[in-house]
């Protein structure tokens, strides 16, 4: 822990206040966000399709609008997208506290939603143009920051929310307001390439839409988007999948609650005492390409604890059925967790280099809605496997399903980097207007 402190000393002003933001802003995220469908169904006694409805426009409003704030970002600098991204989403946090009507419920939901669409793209490149020649560490301490604000969140508002949900909702808000000003005060302006400034030689200056056509033109960085949607399926499961497989073997009572927290634990911890030193492995033995297919394995191999003790009796009850609600999902989340660790930096890095260091807040937000795209899809097929195994008596089916994706979007990852398209010599011959 000594030398990720002392990693993080070794980057400048702007790159350390960035991480602590982002653990900041995960902080009042995950203080509120755990408890808020509870909070509607509960005290305010909202039908279940409204509950989803109010938590789906969040959903919807933030990866739909990545594109939009990565665009404004790179048009207008990163510096106004994250303190506007700020704000709204104090101003969201503090309505969904005070308010009980469904359309301010809605709107409350949007405005947090758009709020992590304006500041996302914008943190990241900020983050890139700052680091330097640094990314790969900068974001693999990034990582560790973002984590260790998931894990602690939810066990602040757990606390809060045992005060009162409203009291949650304040403190989140007041959190968000004083972040926004900080940042006022002590980021410093910074622009990508694309923002509102005059061309040089009075040349006219390339349209949205133009851009967003040179974007889907680069068919590496969009390959590369595609076959990466598998990882973002893969992780999302330790929210999805493994808590339904702990709550089917374990029960909902304390012993199913205490398996799941393990899975979060688990999944929190590596990371923050174990990134760096994963990313320096990674970085002294192998290319950016290499890494992430590396990463990618773990995760398609991250199931097969799950798949083996399907082969397993199901004890009756006491420890043995605890134990095997706990571990095989325990060490899943264990292995995904390593391999978002390995690939996460490269990951980052591997965007701006393809984006030829220009509209990489842009590059940013399309890689984004790209992903939470395919995250809502994949988490559709995933429900839609867990029930047919359920209904076929056939429980290692999503495994198996989990499984076969990984593989496939590692296969892919490496026919990209077999073939040069993550090189970078490839993405500076595109970034000259040389075809490839």
């Amino acid at each position: 822990m000594a030398g990720t402190i002392a990693q993080v000393r070794s980057h400048g002003r702007s790159v350390r206040l960035l991480m602590v933001n982002q653990f900041t802003i995960n902080l009042g995220f995950y203080m509120l966000m755990p408890y808020l469908a509870a909070h509607l169904a509960g005290p305010l006694g909202l039908a279940g399709w409204t509950v989803g409805l109010i938590l789906g426009v969040r959903n919807f409003s933030q990866q739909g609008m990545f594109l939009i704030g990565g665009t404004l970002a790179d048009r207008f600098g990163y510096k106004p997208m994250i303190i506007a991204g700020l704000v709204l989403r104090t101003a969201g946090f503090a309505t969904l506290g005070l308010v009980d009507s469904v359309p301010a419920l809605i709107g409350a939901s949007a405005a947090t939603g758009l709020a992590g669409a304006l500041f996302n793209p914008a943190t990241r490149a900020y983050l890139a143009l700052e680091a330097g020649e640094r990314r790969v560490e900068a974001f693999a301490l990034f990582n560790v920051f973002y984590q260790a604000g998931i894990l602690l969140g939810p066990l602040v508002g757990m606390v809060l929310t045992g005060v009162d949900f409203r009291v949650t909702c304040l403190v989140a808000a007041g959190i968000f307001a004083v972040l926004g000003l900080v940042q006022i005060r002590a980021l410093p302006a910074r622009r990508g390439d694309g923002a509102a400034t005059a061309a040089p030689g009075g040349a006219r200056r390339e349209s949205v839409l133009g851009q967003w056509r040179g974007i889907l033109a680069n068919r590496p960085f969009v390959l590369f988007s595609l076959a990466m949607i598998g990882s973002y399926v893969l992780t999302f499961q330790v929210y999805l999948a493994l808590p339904l497989e702990v709550r089917r073997l374990g029960g909902g009572g304390t012993g199913g609650t205490a398996a799941v927290a393990v899975l979060f634990a688990v999944s929190g911890l590596s990371t923050i005492l174990f990134q760096t030193r994963v990313t320096a492995w990674c970085k002294a033995r192998m290319e950016p390409g290499r890494a992430l297919v590396l990463g990618l394995l773990a995760m398609a191999v991250a199931f097969l604890p799950l798949l083996a003790a399907t082969a397993l009796p199901v004890p009756g009850g006491g420890v043995g059925r605890w134990l095997l609600a706990a571990v095989p999902p325990a060490l899943a989340a264990l292995l995904l967790a390593l391999g978002t660790m390995i690939a996460y930096p490269f990951e980052m890095d591997t965007i701006v280099r393809l984006s030829g260091d220009r509209l990489v807040a842009t590059h940013y937000g399309l890689y984004n809605t790209v992903c939470g795209a395919g995250i809502a899809v994949g988490n559709l097929l995933t429900g839609a496997a867990l029930d047919a195994a359920r209904a076929a008596g056939v429980s290692a089916l999503p495994w198996l399903a989990l499984s076969a994706l990984g593989l496939g979007c590692a296969a892919a990852l490496y026919g990209l980097q077999r073939t040069g398209r993550l090189a970078a010599s490839v993405v500076g011959a595109r970034a000259r207007g040389v075809t490839v």
